[in-house]
């Protein structure tokens, strides 16, 4: 049996139409990505990035948003004097998708 990583998976487009992830759904996709919080309504993952100055986190929040042109799937980004927290989500099905898995995967290889 081949394992396939998240950061070997490719964003596909989510239009809506389907059902987000359930939280049985969640847990191996979490496993991959195990420093990324996921929220207490199961809605959305989170990580914040830590670094010496505003400068860094700019240079980072840059880097993350080559990713998400990349994979057509976009975080929310609060930039902050040496931090950069990153929110996951699927805005058309209100909640999590395999996207915003692949997605913290690549980010997390930064």
């Amino acid at each position: 049996m081949v394992t396939i990583h998240l950061t070997d998976k490719k964003c596909v487009a989510c239009e809506g139409g389907i059902d987000p992830l359930t939280p049985e759904q969640i847990v191996p996709f979490a496993a991959e990505v195990p420093e990324w919080k996921i929220a207490d309504d199961k809605k959305s993952i989170s990580r914040e990035f830590k670094f010496k100055d505003f400068k860094e986190a700019l240079v980072f929040a840059n880097k993350v948003g080559d990713i998400a042109e990349s994979e057509g799937h976009h975080p929310d980004m609060e930039v902050g004097w040496g931090r950069v927290r990153v929110t996951l989500t699927t805005h058309a099905i209100k909640g999590l998708h395999d996207n915003d898995f692949i997605v913290a995967a690549k980010v997390d290889q930064l």
